[in-house]
């Protein structure tokens, strides 16, 4: 095959490389773009090919998506061009807008849990024309039943001629569907595993190691709640789920992690979606960036609270107990995997207390419960990478490179701590002659006032609206002269009992509006030690020891003196 003409910008004079093959990515949105990077993985090393980006701007969730590929280091070819360019092979992971127009043969794959949702059609109108007639038990895609989106001839289909050479499916139930309505089609259809799946998978043996990125103690469950798109989702019926859910779980017994949609905040602007978030976000829940983290959260999870996306069938592949905060069946094919899980799995009441139903649903959790249902993800499971090189290197004309296919291993994402604005602890109290112990009992607090029984602790770097003024205890961060800056702060709240901040690398200053300034060395969670000395608020024996889910923590007072007028 003779290498394509492409534009200046792309073969300057002084091309270094000289390829023999060049693939047009077809980029729709974000969401297409992270499974695309997934699969391009498996050639993207071999010099004998250049791939090009191009944006069809055909979704409705298109915005962003150029700045997202320019991001990572892509050059974008306008659509324009790039129908008019004579490419070896393109590839897509997702349906819609003007593909029949390529010149080059083309390969889509899916890029969620396979094709179960339903979608309007929107501006599509129903194929006519060359279009065979119904034969035999197909069912039509007419009267109630929608077409599904990837399955169906309004995608599938130009002209009653099917667009892609390669239609790529994970698994043979999907064939079946796909014969019933748009047997046009079958003949382009190519099984190839899941490619997501098997990265997960693969993950699992270091599970830890994703856990701790999200800093989840060995003591801590990580709950990960994930949202799809669209008004039936779990955020589409309940935005202040994460929020409400953090501030009635204990803080030392759970994590959370939020994934949503990168379509949501498409529909609705990144800013506005950024607002309704604030309080989730001081409340102590981890919400994960719009692209990949969310893999790193299945790996880590103890629990999934889904709906109908792809995340929560995912989850319940990799064993993971699942709750369904949302399960609305008449979204996705009733013959589809998801709807079989919808109508499997529990679901999660959002008025009840929900600390007992994830204690439950983890304790009975039996993972081949889900067996039957899992196995329909993919037909070649860990032989997808296998699967897609050869079928991408034959359409290519070109011989695979020696090396064995894989993908790229699930990266460990580099995210910020992050910290509730305000807790309310509880504490029971314990002394003796050298030690003070405590049980703490901490709770995220979004939406201070704290319950009259516990105190309020607030963190002066970024504290929610009204909480200082509310404070106990303020934990600060003084970068130079703590006790001037505990004096200060204790003089501008006068309601505030304790204050407390780092002193040096190793211990920390905690003074009282009594009049009491103690150094003490910790080993860990020094919030929680002031936390036992605003309850006691005495002078302290020398040792002190809190015990949070569990565990005991223990810290040395160093010196104990009257504060600095």
């Amino acid at each position: 095959m003779p290498t394509p003409s492409l534009p200046t910008a792309l073969t300057p004079r002084w091309r270094t490389v000289r390829t023999e093959r060049t693939v047009l990515a077809v980029v729709h949105n974000i969401t297409a773009a992270t499974r695309l990077f997934d699969v391009i993985a498996l050639y993207a090393t071999d010099h004998r090919i250049q791939t090009v980006f191009t944006c069809p701007g055909s979704s409705a969730f298109t915005a962003g998506t150029e700045e997202y590929l320019r991001s990572r280091g892509v050059t974008v070819l306008p659509w324009a061009e790039a129908v008019r360019l004579p490419f070896d092979w393109a590839i897509a992971a997702s349906w819609g807008g003007d593909l029949h127009e390529l010149s080059a043969p083309l390969t889509v794959i899916p890029h969620g849990m396979g094709y179960n949702k339903f979608l309007e059609t929107g501006n599509r109108k129903p194929e006519t024309g060359n279009r065979k007639p119904e034969t035999g038990n197909r069912k039509p895609e007419t009267g109630n039943r929608k077409p599904v989106f990837g399955l169906s001839s309004p995608w599938l289909l130009h002209n009653g001629v099917p667009v892609a050479r390669h239609v790529v499916l994970s698994h043979d139930e999907q064939l079946d569907r796909l014969r019933q309505s748009c047997p046009e089609a079958v003949e382009r259809a190519v099984v190839a595993g899941d490619p997501c799946l098997d990265r997960l998978q693969s993950a699992l043996a270091l599970r830890e190691n994703h856990r701790q990125t999200f800093g989840a103690r060995p003591a801590q469950r990580l709950i990960f709640l994930s949202s799809t798109w669209g008004e039936k989702s779990l955020f589409g019926r309940s935005p202040e789920l994460p929020r409400k859910l953090a501030e009635r779980l204990p803080l030392d017994s759970y994590r959370l992690v939020l994934a949503l949609h990168p379509n949501i905040g498409q529909g609705h602007s990144r800013w506005q979606l950024e607002m309704w978030l604030a309080d989730c976000r001081n409340a102590g829940v981890h919400v994960l960036p719009a692209e990949d983290a969310w893999l790193s959260a299945l790996v880590a999870a103890d629990l999934t609270i889904g709906d109908h996306g792809s995340v929560t069938f995912y989850s319940a592949c990799l064993g993971t107990p699942i709750l369904l905060a949302e399960a609305p069946e008449d979204t996705v094919d009733p013959d589809s995997p998801i709807a079989r899980l919808l109508r499997a799995a529990p679901h999660f009441t959002m008025d009840a207390d929900p600390l007992p139903q994830l204690e439950q649903t983890i304790a009975e959790h039996d993972p081949p419960r889900y067996t039957e249902i899992t196995d329909l993800a993919t037909s070649l499971p860990g032989k997808s990478a296998d699967t897609l090189r050869a079928l991408l290197y034959q359409g290519m004309d070109l011989p695979q490179p020696p090396r064995p296919a894989t993908f790229l291993a699930l990266p460990r994402p580099s995210l910020p701590a992050v910290t509730p604005s305000a807790l309310s602890v509880r504490v029971t109290v314990e002394s003796t002659a050298t030690t003070l112990s405590g049980v703490l009992s901490r709770y995220p607090t979004a939406t201070p006032p704290r319950a009259d029984d516990a105190h309020l602790v607030v963190y002066a770097d970024e504290p929610g609206a009204g909480s200082l003024e509310l404070a106990d205890v303020v934990i600060g961060n003084a970068r130079t002269d703590p006790v001037h800056w505990a004096g200060t702060t204790l003089r501008a709240l006068p309601g505030c009992r304790w204050v407390a901040t780092p002193a040096t690398a190793s211990s920390w200053l905690a003074v009282s509006a009594s009049g009491l300034v103690v150094e003490l060395l910790a080993d860990d969670v020094p919030d929680g030690f002031v936390s036992l000395l605003a309850a006691w608020d005495a002078e302290p024996p020398p040792e002190l020891r809190v015990e949070l889910a569990g565990q005991v923590h223990t810290a040395k007072i160093r010196t104990i003196r009257p504060a600095d007028s």
